[in-house]
């Protein structure tokens, strides 16, 4: 299933019926500032289980990010940052970027690892924080690769759809996406450190 959405006014009952398919265990497809990604609700295991094994890898062993609404919900989900961390984030976010933070306690037990660290988005996009919102925690998310050699990113979400119709239970159609991923950010230690650029520079 494919389902329009609109970024500057997206619909009650739209986001509405995407939180019911996450909360039922479904995985989505959906818009960001960046890249269409793969998604799921945080506390669906299978879910997780199912997008590792799409990407070829395992929920142990895979870097997915998790999508907040806001900086002020990320406490129950990462260890208490220091003043500069925090407005580093408060600076840059929302927008396209993926911060690495030292994890707090539920995210080892959501993943059953040990991870120690998590990615952190909160994408400037209106739909996402409206979903979170209405979900009530964050959702799980990786990007969407392309197969094509050439292309490394899918972003037409007509053929995102007709490639996936199968596998996932709805893709949100939010317009094009683009082509460049979120900047990779490691905040684990003294200085942050880029691991990847992003479509944007560090503020």
């Amino acid at each position: 299933m494919i389902l329009k959405v609109y970024p500057e006014n997206p619909s009650e009952k739209n986001i509405q019926t995407v939180v019911k398919t996450l909360e039922q265990g479904g995985i989505i497809i959906i818009p960001t500032d960046s890249v269409y990604g793969m998604a799921c609700d945080i506390t669906k295991p299978k879910a997780i289980e199912k997008i590792a094994k799409m990407k070829g890898l395992t929920p142990k062993t895979a870097k997915f990010a998790l999508i907040f609404e806001d900086i002020s919900t990320l406490s129950d989900y990462v260890k208490p940052m220091d003043g500069n961390t925090f407005k580093l984030l408060k600076k840059n976010l929302p927008g396209p970027f993926t911060f690495i933070l030292n994890a707090a306690g539920k995210v080892p037990k959501m993943f059953s690892n040990k991870k120690k660290t998590i990615g952190v988005r909160i994408p400037a996009n209106t739909i996402l924080r409206a979903i979170v919102k209405e979900l009530g925690h964050p959702i799980m998310t990786t990007s969407v690769i392309d197969p094509d050699d050439v292309i490394e990113y899918t972003t037409d979400p007509s053929l995102i759809h007709e490639r996936y119709e199968n596998q996932v239970e709805l893709v949100l159609d939010g317009g094009y996406g683009k082509n460049i991923p979120t900047a990779l950010i490691d905040l684990t230690n003294n200085a942050p450190e880029i691991i990847r650029e992003g479509a944007e520079p560090l503020k």
